[in-house]
């Protein structure tokens, strides 16, 4: 049955980072072995970069880069999950909150398999959802691309979004 009295809202996030040596690979999060990590500004965790723009772009909000600029020295080495805490804070300010989430992160290696589970938990926690309205999923590039050639990894986000109208 809908509820007419609820409106809701899709965005999608897509983020890309080099993969480097000298740094930690940061996920969702959750720092994962591996002999290289994400080369950003900030952790450049790929995966809250891309549920940020979801969130955001969702609500025409702009994307990360307009609320977390690069440019902007506070933001230097910063944990994503700040970032996070920030861009809810901002949508339950007006109202909304996350119904659900689907996310893909494209990565030869490492493999993420045994990692999926906490991360879904901490992502949960950030986002004030059960941890069963949180999906990740992890895929290899085949060989192919920057991913595929492990210069890279990458992510796909899409995000719910609901808000009750008054009445």
């Amino acid at each position: 049955m809908t509820n007419h009295n609820t409106i809701y809202r899709i965005g999608i996030g897509y983020d890309l980072h080099r993969l480097v040596e000298g740094r930690n690979l940061i996920l969702g999060g959750i720092t994962i072995p591996h002999d290289k990590g994400l080369l950003g500004h900030s952790d450049a965790d790929v995966l809250i970069h891309a549920i940020i723009d979801a969130i955001l772009g969702s609500l025409a909000l702009g994307d990360i880069g307009v609320h977390f600029p690069d440019t902007d020295p506070q933001y230097k080495d910063i944990d994503s999950k700040i970032l996070l805490q920030q861009t809810i804070k901002l949508i339950k300010q007006q109202g909304w909150h996350i119904v659900n989430l689907d996310s893909t992160i494209i990565a030869e290696k490492p493999k993420l398999k045994s990692y999926i589970i906490n991360i879904r938990e901490t992502l949960s926690q950030i986002l004030e959802v059960p941890v069963n309205c949180i999906s990740v999923k992890a895929k290899t590039n085949e060989g192919v691309g920057p991913e595929g050639k492990e210069e890279a990894i990458s992510c796909f986000v899409v995000v719910l979004l609901s808000q009750s109208r008054d009445v």
